[in-house]
């Protein structure tokens, strides 16, 4: 079975479904508030990739292959996920500061992806491995599977609001079975590999997340935002979207390569492992 049958529908209706929970008043957000909106972006779209490739140029991570090398810095260049919606809301976040980034982000990542990611995978060209982007196809089939469903589902809950409201019920509770099949599928898929790899790329990936949701509450505490904002912030920064890393790895306009996916996979696993875990311990602090 090939993966980009099964990614591509997920990611289709996360990115709707984060349409359907897009209100104008989110935008306005930007010039209301600012400094999180801002800071949260920084963090997402310039610190991230910074981190990433920091932790790939330490000794720690010298023996990885080139392709595992760019599938770690894929994720760190992909937006924000949309469960980081539904993270906020358990976190007792600020959901209206989530939207507003997520969708921030899908929109710069549209340039700012293709950009990285073709410096990134010049940089790894050695050995037997050669990679090449065509950033052309990165950036129609974005533009098809994110801005797309993205502005239908705004439309929807612009014109409909009732609607949208209820079939953003439907989907927040389909998004977290949807993508443990796509893990499961690509598990059955690539069992031995990612056996294999897991020991060093689970503590890669973990380390990843856990070093940017600390970034994240430090650069919230430093500009004296509030513990909503700040809990908002830990998750958008740590949360990104794995479903496009692996559409992207998977597509055969782009990399055509399911082994370039499995860093976000085993991301995608501990990320919510891990940000499961920060929730329970925000609810013990709210008590």
């Amino acid at each position: 079975m090939n993966t980009i049958f099964i990614v591509l529908p997920i990611l289709t209706l996360l990115m709707f479904d984060l349409g359907l929970a897009l209100k104008p008043a989110d935008f306005k957000l930007i010039a209301e508030r600012p400094k999180p909106v801002l800071i949260g972006l920084v963090g997402q779209i310039i610190l991230l990739p910074l981190i990433a490739w920091g932790i790939i140029l330490s000794p720690f991570t010298s023996h990885l292959s080139p392709l595992f090398i760019i599938g770690i810095m894929l994720v760190a260049c992909s937006p924000g996920g949309s469960s980081s919606n539904v993270f906020s809301m358990l976190a007792k976040g600020d959901i209206a500061l989530s939207v507003t980034l997520t969708a921030c982000s899908s929109i710069i990542t549209l340039f700012t992806l293709p950009l990285i990611m073709v410096w990134v995978t010049k940089s790894v060209q050695f050995s037997d491995v050669s990679i090449q982007l065509p950033i052309g196809k990165l950036l129609v089939q974005n533009i098809v599977l994110m801005v797309v469903p993205i502005s239908i589902g705004f439309i929807v809950n612009f014109f409909k609001p009732l609607v949208a409201e209820k079939i953003h019920n439907v989907l927040k509770r389909i998004a977290m079975p949807a993508l443990v099949l796509l893990v499961t599928v690509f598990f059955v898929q690539h069992k031995q590999t990612i056996v294999e790899e897991f020991g060093s790329l689970g503590l890669t990936m973990s380390i990843l997340i856990l070093a940017t949701t600390s970034c994240g509450a430090l650069m919230a505490w430093l500009f004296r935002l509030t513990t909503k904002e700040r809990r908002t912030l830990v998750i958008e920064i740590g949360m990104q979207n794995a479903a496009q890393a692996i559409t992207i790895a998977c597509s055969p306009l782009i990399f055509n390569n399911e082994i370039i996916a499995i860093p976000a996979i085993i991301y995608a696993l501990m990320m919510n492992l891990i940000l499961l875990a920060y929730v329970g311990i925000t609810k013990i602090c709210h008590k």
